[in-house]
């Protein structure tokens, strides 16, 4: 019986999967895990349904430790738990669909091609994005495979928000614009909104994906307005290790008066900014807020103050703001960093709920006052959620 989903989220050094059931009006999570430290010591883990911790390895020191073998371990794993039952459609997160792809996609050869003329737009995620798929396909060469991509979400985007004040030919043929990423789980926020407050799905909301990787995005009736990302996911807000927003005279200036090459400024942009460069000593917001050193202080600060001028920027592109959300790793998960943002957002109508804020929940919940003039919630993503219904809506 072929009636499960797997989706498939691949960089560079780890793989995530997500197996769904589909049995149900919605798919149903039965495992999920990673390999992560491919190339350098490969480590896989998966827990079940009820988020037990089901396996947990170093692969042996001989064993390759290439997306190939890690796809191929996985898979052999999974077939001995599920009984039987086979999968329907396997779906991939993509990072970029630049104009080409506005919404998921099934995969076949002429796509493939289209994705890897894709790869200058995300040299950095792309081709490992593509890379299982031409794995998977020799694997499982009878399982239909669907492209689910971060940036379909914004393409909806007026097309003065999407460009950029450059020569207008640079956006037509060049593809330098704004496309804005994490679209899929703004679209799973979307997705669930209409039954947490109707208002808010009808409205103008927006929605802060705060995590490693943070960004926001303007909302109007559930579509995407406005965001924060721009030609790379490198854009907006400051983040684990990304600058964000940077004067691009910033750049001229470490090429021509500190003599660094592109790649030096690479891995200053990505690797060694946001908060761990503000800090000095982290990128985990845990380890910021535990810390009683002025520079941890500082890079919270910066990072929620960014947070507040966003919002107030995507508010005035939506002509005013009926809710706020908070998702992902840091939005979920700490009252600090809600706390500041929503203080200082008193101006526009926000009041917290100081009591609300401070609960842990894994689930949807309103932590502003019942007579804030802006509804404040903390909303769970599920990107891989996302995917698995894409990729089941795909072959439909």
């Amino acid at each position: 019986m072929s009636d499960l989903v797997l989706v498939i989220n691949a960089g560079s050094s780890s793989i995530k999967f997500s197996l769904f059931e589909t049995s149900k009006t919605d798919p149903v999570v039965l495992f999920k895990g990673q390999m992560e430290g491919l190339y350098v010591e490969p480590k896989f883990s998966a827990k079940d349904a009820d988020d037990n911790k089901v396996a947990n390895e170093t692969l042996p020191a001989d064993a390759p430790k290439t997306h190939d073998y890690a796809l191929r371990f996985m898979l052999e794993w999974l077939q001995t738990r599920i009984a039987g039952r086979s999968i329907a459609v396997i779906g991939h997160r993509v990072v970029h669909g630049g104009t080409t792809y506005s919404k998921p996609v099934l995969v076949t050869e002429d796509v493939i091609k289209g994705l890897e003329a894709l790869i200058p737009l995300a040299p950095l995620h792309e081709p490992h994005n593509i890379t299982p798929i031409k794995i998977l396909q020799d694997l499982l060469p009878n399982v239909p495979q669907v492209a689910c991509f971060d940036t379909a979400f914004h393409t909806t985007q007026p097309e003065l928000n999407q460009l950029f004040a450059l020569p207008y030919e640079f956006a037509q043929k060049e593809g330098i614009r704004r496309y804005g990423f994490h679209g899929l789980s703004y679209e799973y926020i979307a997705s669930v909104l209409p039954s947490i407050d109707t208002k808010a799905a009808e409205g103008r909301t927006v929605v802060a994906h705060l995590g490693n990787g943070s960004s926001m995005a303007g909302l109007l009736g559930g579509v995407c307005q406005s965001t924060t990302m721009g030609f790379t996911a490198l854009d907006g807000l400051p983040m684990g290790t990304r600058c964000g927003r940077i004067d691009g005279g910033v750049i001229l200036h470490l090429m021509n008066h500190l003599k660094m090459d592109a790649k030096q400024i690479e891995t200053l942009l990505y690797k060694e900014s946001g908060l761990l460069g503000l800090s000095g000593f982290s990128s985990d917001m845990r380890d910021l807020q535990e810390s009683d050193s002025p520079r941890a202080k500082l890079a919270t600060d910066y990072f929620a103050n960014s947070v507040v001028r966003e919002t107030a920027a995507l508010a005035a592109t939506l002509g005013g703001i009926d809710a706020l959300v908070f998702t992902a790793g840091i939005g979920e998960n700490d009252a600090h960093t809600r706390q500041a943002v929503c203080h200082q957002l008193r101006w526009l109508g926000v009041d917290l709920d100081e009591t609300a804020n401070a609960v842990r929940s894994g689930e949807p919940r309103r932590i502003s006052l019942a007579d804030s003039k802006i509804a404040v919630y903390v909303i769970p993503t599920n990107e891989e959620l996302m995917i698995s219904r894409q990729a089941l809506a795909c072959i439909a």
